[in-house]
């Protein structure tokens, strides 16, 4: 959920630039939710003095939530051309999305932003177009690194620009704010052109059809299955609306030249088994993804059988082991072959290792370093680097820190609110606001709704109506739990003095008490319990 906010002038009157506006993916822990993004209240308040949100590249982490957020905004937004595409795709797939006007950059481009002089700067990583900013005031250069590697044969565009990291550190750079993904991890992060190699001999060596699972967005790696799959002598269709998707767009923008057209999944049955070769989405896990509805033998056009080869060509997001395993389980219990990244070098990361990021510091030579892109271990490992490089200042930010870059000492100055928004449905707000604690409660304990019909002399027209959802139907002594939850309301209601029970709140309130306190003596649970009580 990548948006970092750039401020320059006195507080009563500060300009400010975005860079990045990403979304995440909900967890069990949020039943219902679609999408996650980041609380943006605070600049939401001050959107008349947002000048421009600017795109790294089009993961979702980094551009995802426009199409939800923008309306919020309307500010300019600037993105290479691939991101651009990338969000017009996605707009086409989302009814009512809005009209975004996009500027188009490329690496190597600088432009005006109110006070920001900003330059786009190449680097390498898993998805076309990706850039670093430059971003320059009158107090010096930041340098926002994006997400980047050092990959000297990348599968597509130009390797990370050094020559011109290195002209701007001769420069001078006032603060570098860099990717720490693989803070904690030593060495170099090994080329996409050994992932090439590798997977031609996977799939040479395998004896029916192959399914190789990645991120949709990763169209070099896209390239580098179906040159893998050329290799050996193999046709590939691509499963996936997402992977059809970004794999239209690279074709469009030149970046699939050279390989022939995909087969779709109609054509399925008219390729030899051991000539197959599947690019599918579901690599993490996802239960609507194709990979995971071949895990179940659910897809309506394609099939895996015993002796197939299924390849994972790409790394679990944290949070999605469980659903990753689930996917995996069902394919081994069918006969189905699992290759991962611990058996073949079939994956490599798009973040720098600890060995790029000395590089980068010595390139850039910042004065201060900022750590950011990561959980707390990352960013916590990357500012004990910065500080053994020698970086005089070293600022350990987290969300919501505002942090004075200039004049003066490098140090944290206020906390801005932050948090999370939570898209279900159509609608998008808080935790509070979406009814997801509630929703998790019930998912816990289960909901009870009591309705209550007292005469005009006060007495029980009839039974109270129970409705049990979420619960078990029968108690211990196989009772039906709603016919004990019945008797154990009327009995409430009868115990309350007939002239008391002209207060409706005090008989509301009491089947309510008397419902939890039923079901927690039968099932060792209280229930969400609604009542309705109604006089006539």
């Amino acid at each position: 959920m990548n948006f970092a906010l750039y401020g320059y002038g006195p507080e009563d009157h500060r300009e400010w630039i975005a860079v990045d506006c990403g979304v995440s993916f909900a967890t069990p822990d949020f039943p219902g939710v679609d999408l996650v993004f980041p609380d943006i209240r605070f600049i939401e308040r001050e959107k008349g003095s947002l000048k421009a949100i600017i795109i790294t590249h089009a993961h979702e982490d980094h551009y995802g939530a426009l199409l939800d957020l923008w309306p919020r905004l309307q500010a300019p937004v600037y993105a290479t051309a691939f991101a651009s595409a990338m969000l017009q795709s996605k707009r086409e797939g989302e009814a009512g999305a809005p009209k975004i006007p996009v500027t188009l950059f490329k690496a190597g481009d600088t432009f005006r932003v109110g006070p920001f002089e900003i330059e786009a700067i190449n680097v390498t990583h898993s998805i076309p177009e990706p850039v670093a900013l430059a971003i320059t005031t009158s107090f010096g250069t930041v340098v926002h690194t994006g997400d980047w590697k050092i990959d000297k044969t990348p599968a597509l565009g130009r390797p990370t620009d050094e020559a011109r990291f290195r002209q701007i550190g001769e420069r001078g750079v006032l603060a570098m704010i860099c990717d720490s993904t693989n803070a904690m991890r030593e060495g170099v992060s090994p080329s996409e052109a050994d992932v090439t190699k590798s997977l031609t001999e996977v799939i040479q060596e395998a004896t029916g059809r192959v399914a190789v699972t990645t991120f949709s967005s990763n169209v070099g790696r896209i390239r580098s299955i179906a040159v893998a799959a050329a290799n050996a002598g193999r046709q590939v269709l691509l499963l996936g609306r997402s992977m059809k998707r970004v794999a239209d767009v690279g074709r469009e923008l030149g970046y699939l030249e050279g390989i022939p057209e995909f087969l779709d999944e109609q054509d399925f049955g008219y390729i030899p088994r051991e000539k197959a070769v599947i690019i599918l989405t579901g690599s993490q896990g996802e239960e609507r993804a194709a990979l995971s509805r071949l895990s179940r033998d659910e897809h309506p056009s394609v099939a895996l059988a015993k002796g197939d080869t299924v390849v994972f060509s790409s790394r679990g997001i944290p949070g999605n082991e469980r659903g990753i395993l689930e996917v995996k389980n069902g394919l081994i219990d069918r006969g189905i072959l699992i290759v991962e990244d611990t058996d073949k070098l079939i994956h490599v990361s798009g973040h720098p290792r600890r060995s790029e990021l000395r590089q980068m510091y010595e390139w850039v030579k910042p004065k201060i370093a900022i750590p950011a892109h990561g959980e707390a271990a990352h960013l916590s490992a990357h500012a004990a680097l910065a500080r053994s490089l020698d970086v005089p200042e070293v600022v350990e930010a987290r969300n919501g820190k505002m942090v004075l870059l200039a004049p003066g000492a490098a140090r944290i100055i206020d906390d801005v609110p932050v948090g999370r928004l939570y898209k279900d449905g159509r609608l998008i707000g808080t935790v509070e606001e979406m009814g997801i604690g509630e929703r998790r409660r019930v998912a816990q304990v289960g909901h009870v709704t009591v309705l209550v019909e007292l005469s005009a002399k006060l007495e029980l027209r009839h039974d109270p109506d129970v409705v049990c959802l979420g619960m078990p139907k029968l108690d211990a002594a196989g009772e039906d739990m709603e016919e004990v939850l019945i008797d154990a309301v009327a009995g409430a209601i009868e115990s309350i003095p007939r002239a008391r029970r002209k207060d409706l709140e005090l008989v509301r309130e009491s089947a309510r008490r008397a419902a939890r306190a039923a079901a927690n003596a039968a099932w060792g649970k209280k229930p969400l319990v609604t009542v309705f009580v109604t006089q006539s």
